[in-house]
């Protein structure tokens, strides 16, 4: 390697932000202190935000970060998701952010990197622009994280598919407008599942009630009950029976995207945090210069500053499209986790009022609790990590 090789090689920063990456983090902040943490507490109270907001994000190309331009994406890489998501954390809601990343970090990507031409015209190119809402379809009453057992039958009739079975756990599963559903449309086990996309008009689709939930109570998660359903063939996503491999694949984004999350909010919980402890006295002194406090916060930012590293290796690989199965799973066990510790030790300075909804803090820590059930439960992270270890 040349002197001016090596010494380029020393100036490439890690990790890769650039001035854009910035615009998009503040724009996204901005939005979210203006278009949503105002309204947060009101909008849980109601069980629901606004769907005007979904519009709202897409004109702010959220939804097509990584979409090829072709579609109305922006076409950019996943270091501009995730200044996207960390802008996020200004929003003060989890339900908004679960709603929003369902569409742009778990259906969208799928759709764009397996859909044909037509499918991407009538569904990817109107879902980028906010036109229509999408929902993923694969956790059923019998089972969330084991893809392999699902229930939900499709079999072909003529040039038809004809949908049958239930699904539980949906977000966004009361207003979608479409599903990226997974079946099983051959033998059982992982071999015979498919991905499909599946129009909520559809006849026979019902939505059998909205889930009351601890935490994110803005967002719609549903039951969903399909009673012969038909769809056109044409709406098979990708290859048939190998929607496991899709899903397994997909997970990736799911759990890195969790991870990103999980910290900008552990982030701006902290640093409320601290802004709160040197407002408050008592005992004549403001509570966060009290030595349990500023070890306490040290302690926290140190685990979120470990907690960055990996999750940003984790993407970088992701990003160059390399093998990231264990480095992935880690960010998303050990930031799920880490965020109960510190949603805790962040409420607890804030004493009753930490207790109130009064403060954001308060949702955070109900919010947060998701953490290491949905994507995967931290138990099925350590499972994945064991075989990737071959412990």
């Amino acid at each position: 390697m040349s002197n001016a090789a090596v010494a380029a090689e020393v100036k490439r920063e890690f990790p890769y932000f650039t001035e854009e990456h910035d615009m998009i983090r503040q724009t996204v902040k901005r939005f979210c202190r203006e278009e949503i943490a105002p309204y947060a507490e009101e909008w849980d109270l109601a069980g629901i935000f606004p769907k005007e907001l979904f519009k709202k994000a897409a004109n702010l190309g959220l939804f097509g970060i990584r979409i090829d331009p072709e579609w109305g994406g922006l076409g950019l890489d996943w270091w501009a998701s995730a200044a996207y998501m960390e802008g996020m954390a200004h929003s003060d809601s989890g339900s908004v952010n679960m709603a929003l990343m369902v569409q742009s970090e778990i259906t969208l990507p799928v759709l764009a990197e397996l859909g044909t031409s037509e499918q991407k015209d009538e569904f990817l190119r109107p879902a980028v622009a906010g036109d229509l809402i999408a929902a993923l379809g694969i956790s059923e009453p019998g089972g969330g994280s084991d893809v392999a057992a699902l229930k939900t039958r499709a079999r072909i009739d003529g040039g038809d598919l004809v949908i049958s079975g239930q699904k539980l756990w949906i977000t966004n599963g009361t207003r979608a407008d479409f599903i990226v559903l997974a079946v099983r449309t051959g033998v059982e086990g992982h071999k015979g599942v498919s991905l499909v996309l599946f129009p909520t008009k559809t006849k026979g689709f019902t939505v059998g009630k909205k889930l009351k939930k601890v935490g994110n109570m803005a967002s719609d998660t549903a039951e969903l009950f399909f009673d012969e359903c038909r769809i056109p063939q044409r709406y098979i996503l990708g290859e048939l029976n190998k929607g496991f491999y899709y899903v397994m694949h997909n997970f990736q984004g799911e759990r890195l995207a969790a991870a990103i999350l999980a910290l900008a909010g552990m982030e701006k919980s902290v640093r409320d945090a601290m802004n709160y402890g040197a407002e408050r006295t008592a005992f004549g002194n403001p509570i966060g210069h009290y030595q349990v406090w500023r070890h306490r916060f040290a302690e926290l930012l140190t685990g979120i500053e470990a907690g960055k590293w990996l999750t940003y290796r984790a993407l970088d690989l992701l990003n160059h499209g390399q093998k990231c199965v264990r480095e992935v799973t880690m960010a998303k066990l050990f930031t799920s986790e880490l965020s109960q510790k510190v949603s805790y030790d962040c409420m607890q300075i804030f004493g009753g009022f930490g207790y109130t909804t009064e403060y954001p803090i308060g949702r955070t820590w109900r919010d947060v609790r998701l953490n290491t059930i949905g994507a995967g439960t931290s138990e099925i992270m350590k499972e994945i990590i064991a075989k990737e270890e071959k412990i």
